[in-house]
């Protein structure tokens, strides 16, 4: 005659390297990660001083488990030193998993980055469901250190104000969240003010690589096709208590993917012979394409005087 185990924390018969509440009769939909290996309720354990090696691997073998387990739950892969001698990290992206009752649970997504795909002359930005053509003299931002950066023009120069290094242009593509606004025409014009600021006045370090932004001019605004869809730009060229100066452009469209949220793309170029043609801000944007129509196959570019997609 077989008795059932007393209530108590066992490991789950669907995840052995969680534990489960079983309440004395039947298991409950409480889980929690086990402190050390348990057992599962209906194992029984060897007798004293039978099998105790094989115990001992086996719950070794499990606190190895629950740390792989753990390590890619949490999203940070550490991959061993980097170039300057700290700890590199990479966030691992999992698939959707299920649990014991059959319900899928959110796994981890990468953040709004830009990545590259097997077509060098395009960057993609996965969040926002668009491609960035790369024009002569620039490259993929990913790894520029620039935050949200998609394109960044090939190396740098000493900055002619106070310290560090300057690039000649930078796009960033960021999602706009946080406002109930959607019309591209007030965001474009909202956001280009701290476009500027954040591209020629302080930088994260408060210094002002450019001595400060002295005035402005508005060169250029108005409705413009991406992608497809209906957007706006504002342009300013901008003056600098040090340098040339340069321009900054906020553009701002509706993205092709879920919600429809707007998506601000910021250009910001140095108007000396650091900076690259003017020119090529346009030229990226006309070849602002939907990921999967990289080649512009389905008519879906964009550019002042475009015809205009839905809105």
């Amino acid at each position: 005659m077989s008795s059932s185990p007393p209530p108590g924390w066992y490991s789950d018969p669907s995840f052995p390297l969680t534990e489960r509440w079983w309440d004395g009769t039947a298991w409950t939909d409480h889980r929690r990660q086990p402190e050390q290996p348990v057992q599962p309720v209906f194992q029984p354990q060897p007798p004293p001083g039978r099998g105790a090696g094989r115990t001992k691997v086996v719950a070794l073998a499990v606190v190895g488990a629950v740390l792989v387990a753990g390590a890619v739950t949490g999203g940070v892969l550490l991959l061993g030193k980097d170039g300057d001698g700290g700890q590199e990290t990479r966030t691992a992206t999992t698939s959707p998993t299920s649990d014991a009752d059959g319900n899928d649970s959110p796994s981890p997504t990468k953040p709004a980055t830009a990545s590259p795909t097997g077509d060098p002359s395009v960057v993609v930005d996965d969040l926002n469901g668009i491609t960035f053509p790369i024009p002569d003299g620039w490259e993929d931002g990913d790894r520029s250190g620039e935050e949200d950066a998609v394109l960044v023009t090939d190396g740098t120069f000493d900055c002619p104000g106070e310290g560090g290094v300057c690039r000649g242009g930078v796009v960033v593509s960021r999602t706009v969240t946080g406002s109930d606004e959607t019309s591209p025409k007030t965001l474009a014009e909202n956001d280009i003010e701290d476009a500027a600021n954040d591209a020629f006045d302080r930088d994260v370090l408060d210094r002002q690589p450019y001595d400060g932004i002295t005035g402005h001019e508005v060169v250029g605004s108005g409705s413009v096709a991406v992608a497809g869809r209906a957007g706006y730009y504002v342009r300013w060229r901008v003056t600098t208590g040090a340098g040339p100066g340069g321009y900054v452009q906020s553009l701002v469209f509706p993205s092709g993917r879920g919600s429809e949220a707007p998506v601000l793309v910021r250009f910001a170029v140095d108007a000396g012979d650091d900076g690259p043609p003017v020119g090529d801000i346009d030229e990226i944007v006309e070849g602002i394409r939907p990921v999967g129509d990289a080649g512009g196959d389905g008519d879906t570019g964009g550019g002042v005087g475009s015809s205009l997609g839905p809105s």
